[in-house]
C-alpha cells in the first residue's frame, strides 16, 4: 500500500493496520475528490448557518449541560478551542504510536464523510500528522464512552491548535514545537471543529481494531499450543473428525476442527484406537467446541468494527443539498459506543475462555495423575531435587485468574455525567483497555503451554523413538522453539526461555 486514499467509506481493517504499524508517509494517506468536495459543502453549510443566525447545538451554543447558553456570533471560534483545551483531561500512560496512528486515520475517515462541519484544511493537517509523524501524546484514560471519546480526542486535538504534547522523531515536544519542526503551522478551530474533532468513538474503535487482530492470531497459536499438549499427552484425533461438527453445525466450531485436523495430520504422536482409552479429557477433546466458540466472538468484533470504520460518529450532524439551500442540523446519539463495548466485553471473555482452557491443558502436562503417568512430575526427572515445571503452570493459573476478573464487562455499568444531562454511557474505552491486558496475558499463558509441551514432546520421544515427527502444522512450531529454548534437563533460570518463546508467540 503505497497510498491510502480516504472518502469515508471505505477504510478496511487491512489498511489500519498499515498505516498503525507504518512509518510516515509509509503509506502516504490523503483525500478522495469526492471526500473534499463533501467536506467543504459541510464546512459551508456551517457558515450559512451563522449568517443566518441559526442556533445549532455545539456551534451556536454551549456544551451537555450547558446545550442552553446561546454563544454569540464573536465567540464561536473560541467555543471551539475552549472545548479543545477544557476537555483534555485524560490520565494514565499515553497510547502508542501504532494505536495513536490508528486513532488519526480513522477519525480522520470518519470527518471525511463530510457531515461533521470541518473545514477542509483543519482535516489535511489531521492528515499530516501522519504523513509527517506527528504523533499526539493521548492518554489512555479518561472517556466514558459517550458523549464519545472525549478526553483522549481532545488531547489529539489539542496539537492541531498548537497545545498539547506530542511525539516526533523520538522527542516529546511541545504541540508547538511539533508542528513546527515538522514544517506545519497550527490553526485556530472554526465552528463545529472543537467538537466534530472530540466527539466520536475513534479511541475505542483503534484499540478495539487492533486487538481483534491480535486475537484472530491467537486464536491461531491456541489451536497449534493445543495440538502440541494433545501430541505430547498422548491424545488421540477422533474427536475431530469432521462427521461430529457437521451434526452440530456451527461455522467456526467446524472451522477449528479441520483446523486442529490439519496441523496434526501425519503426527506419530497421536494414540490410535484404544478400547481401554477411547476419549480425552475435555481440555483436548472439546478445543474445536471452545476454540471455535472463541472465534465466534472475534468475527462479531471484526464485524462491528468494519461497519465503525466508516461511520459517523460526532453529534451533531450537518445534513445539507449540493447547494447548501436546505440545511438540516440534527442531534442524535452516533457518538454512544454501545456496539463497539458489547462486542469487546464478549472478545475480553472469549480471550479469557483460551487462556483457561490453554491453563488447564498446562496442568495436565504437569500432572502425571491427570496425564495416567504419560509424563514425569512437572516434567522433570529426579523430581524433589527438581522442581521442574511446577511454577510454570502457577505463573498461567494467576494470569488466567487475572483475566477472570478484567473479564466482567464494563458496558454493564454506567454512570451520569454533564449534570446528568449525559446519564447513560458505554465505558467502550474501558472494554478495549480490559481486552488489551487480557490479550497481553494469553500471550504470555500460550507461550507457557508451548514450553511445557515441547517439554512433554521431547519426554514422549524417549518413550517412542526419536525419530518419530509431530504433525504438520506442529513440527516447524516445536522446531522453532528449539531454536531458542532446550530440553530443560534440571532446575535453572526459566525466565530468559519462557520469554523467548513469548517472543515467538507475539511474533507471529
Amino acid at each position: 500500500m503505497n497510498e491510502i486514499i480516504l472518502d469515508g467509506e471505505s477504510l478496511t481493517f487491512e489498511q489500519v493496520l498499515a498505516v498503525a504499524h507504518g512509518e510516515p508517509n509509509e503509506p502516504r494517506v490523503s483525500l478522495s475528490e469526492k471526500a473534499r468536495a463533501n467536506v467543504r459543502r459541510s464546512a459551508e453549510a456551517v457558515q450559512f448557518l451563522l449568517k443566518r443566525g441559526e442556533i445549532a447545538y455545539g456551534i451556536t451554543t454551549g456544551f451537555g449541560a450547558f446545550k442552553d447558553k446561546i454563544i454569540s456570533r464573536e465567540e464561536v471560534e473560541l467555543l471551539q478551542r475552549n472545548i479543545i483545551v477544557s476537555h483534555a483531561v485524560g490520565v494514565g500512560k499515553p497510547f502508542d504510536i501504532p494505536t495513536t496512528r490508528a486513532i488519526i486515520l480513522i477519525r480522520a475517515n470518519t470527518l471525511a464523510r463530510g457531515f461533521s462541519g470541518i473545514r477542509l484544511e483543519t482535516l489535511e493537517l489531521l492528515i499530516e500528522f501522519l504523513n509527517r509523524g506527528v504523533n499526539p501524546l493521548i492518554p489512555e484514560k479518561g472517556s466514558l464512552g459517550a458523549s464519545g471519546d472525549l478526553a483522549p480526542l481532545a488531547h489529539m486535538a489539542c496539537v492541531l491548535i498548537g497545545e498539547g504534547e506530542a511525539i516526533l522523531k523520538g522527542e516529546k515536544l511541545s504541540g508547538r514545537e511539533a508542528l513546527e519542526k515538522a514544517g506545519l503551522q497550527p490553526i485556530m478551530p472554526a465552528a463545529k471543529e472543537g467538537l466534530a474533532l472530540t466527539n466520536g468513538t475513534t479511541i475505542m474503535t483503534a484499540v478495539g481494531l487492533l486487538e481483534t487482530h491480535k486475537a484472530k492470531r491467537l486464536a491461531d497459536i491456541a489451536d497449534v499450543s493445543g495440538c502440541l499438549s494433545l501430541e505430547a499427552l498422548s491424545g488421540t484425533v477422533s474427536a475431530f473428525d469432521e462427521r461430529i461438527h457437521a451434526l452440530r453445525p456451527h461455522p467456526r466450531q467446524i472451522e477449528s476442527a479441520k483446523n486442529l485436523r490439519e496441523i496434526l495430520a501425519e503426527s506419530e504422536f497421536t494414540r490410535c484406537f484404544d478400547p481401554a482409552n477411547c476419549q480425552d479429557a475435555y481440555t483436548l477433546r472439546c478445543m474445536p467446541q471452545v476454540h471455535g466458540a472463541c472465534r465466534d466472538a472475534i468475527a462479531y468484533a471484526e464485524w462491528v468494527v468494519n461497519i465503525e470504520l466508516n461511520a459517523v460518529t460526532d453529534n451533531p450532524l450537518i445534513f445539507c443539498d449540493e447547494n447548501c439551500q436546505n440545511i438540516e442540523v440534527i442531534s442524535g446519539g452516533n457518538f454512544h459506543g454501545e456496539p463497539l463495548a458489547l462486542s469487546m466485553d464478549y472478545l475480553a471473555i472469549a480471550l479469557s475462555e483460551l487462556g483457561n482452557i490453554s491453563e488447564r491443558r498446562l496442568m495436565r502436562l504437569t500432572d502425571e495423575n491427570s496425564n495416567a503417568h504419560a509424563l514425569p512430575a512437572f516434567l522433570t526427572e529426579n523430581g524433589g531435587l527438581n522442581s521442574g515445571f511446577m511454577i510454570v503452570q502457577y505463573t498461567a493459573a494467576a494470569l488466567c485468574t487475572e483475566n477472570k476478573i478484567l473479564a466482567h464487562p464494563a458496558s454493564v455499568d454506567t454512570i451520569p455525567s454533564s449534570a446528568n444531562v449525559e446519564d447513560h454511557v458505554s465505558m467502550g474505552v474501558t472494554s478495549v483497555l480490559k481486552l488489551r491486558q487480557i490479550a497481553e496475558n494469553l500471550e504470555s499463558i500460550l507461550a507457557l503451554e508451548l514450553f511445557a509441551a515441547a517439554q512433554g514432546v521431547d519426554f514422549r520421544r524417549k518413550k517412542i523413538g526419536a525419530d518419530k515427527r509431530l504433525g504438520r502444522g506442529t513440527q516447524p512450531v516445536y522446531d522453532l522453539i528449539r531454536r531458542r529454548v532446550p530440553f530443560i534437563e534440571k532446575d535453572v533460570y526459566l525466565k530468559n526461555y519462557i520469554e523467548a518463546v513469548r517472543e515467538i508467540v507475539a511474533s507471529q
